[in-house]
């Protein structure tokens, strides 16, 4: 038996126009699914080829692969120390067969990464994959140990002062507008994407927080002041973890 703690957040509208339409080609936008990071959890072991375990872990998987229409799935076998729990995330622009394509590579990726390991976690550009002996029960804490930076080599010209302020501000922006509830009144947004220009330049930019997580906007806030020890001045950036990430970049990496 499993027990799943799913939602659905991507609240995305498309628009189509009969007579004037733009159009954006993913080629155009830069938009990728590399590999970005792993953790191995090798303090919860390794199991043994055609262990129970192993079979409980692909039963769940499969399970997952069934639940991830909604972009997000929390599930977790229940049979208390042996238990197993599978947390996937997509990005808030991935959705449908774009979702189902990145669990898939990230199963794939946690398998060859982390080979018969109980528990690993394994980012990519448009999903993360967390699988843990722990069952960890929604809503969850922040966790500040799975955390890590990313960012563009190249520094941006001009006042790099004014472009951080300006885009710490940005984000923050973008931070209360995820932290807000979604048209229906209930459910939290947990997602959101904008562009603005600073200076001479157009930023664009992206906030999104796990699903189950217990509080959204201080999640963000810590990450966004994370860029001031990474990133300082950098064309793109991003804070990475299981319960919230960020993004910056001078271009457009999102789907429209």
């Amino acid at each position: 038996m499993y027990s799943s703690y799913s939602l659905c957040k991507c609240l995305i509208s498309f628009y189509i126009l009969a007579i004037q339409l733009l159009i954006c080609s993913v080629s155009s936008l830069n938009i990728t699914n590399e590999y970005l990071h792993h953790k191995c959890r090798v303090n919860q072991g390794k199991y043994q080829q055609g262990s129970k375990y192993e079979k409980d872990l692909n039963s769940l998987i499969r399970f997952v692969a069934d639940d991830i229409t909604q972009g997000f799935v929390h599930s977790s076998t229940t049979e208390g120390r042996n238990s197993t729990t599978i947390i996937f995330q997509c990005r808030g622009d991935s959705y449908k067969s774009n979702c189902r394509t990145c669990y898939d590579t990230a199963v794939a990726g946690f398998r060859k990464r982390c080979p018969r390991n109980k528990g690993g976690i394994i980012w990519y550009d448009q999903c993360f994959l967390d699988i843990s002996m722990i069952n960890d029960q929604a809503p969850r804490k922040m966790n500040y140990k799975n955390t890590f930076s990313m960012h563009n080599p190249n520094n941006v010209r001009g006042d790099t002062k004014l472009f951080n302020k300006k885009t710490k501000e940005f984000l923050q922006q973008l931070t209360m507008k995820a932290d807000k509830t979604g048209p229906d009144g209930v459910e939290f947004l947990y997602y959101a994407a904008a562009e603005e220009r600073i200076g001479k330049q157009k930023v664009y930019a992206m906030v999104q927080c796990a699903k189950d997580v217990a509080d959204c906007q201080p999640c963000l806030e810590w990450s966004i002041n994370q860029l001031s020890k990474c990133c300082d001045g950098k064309k793109g950036a991003r804070v990475l973890g299981t319960s919230c990430n960020l993004r910056y970049e001078l271009y457009p990496f999102l789907r429209t």
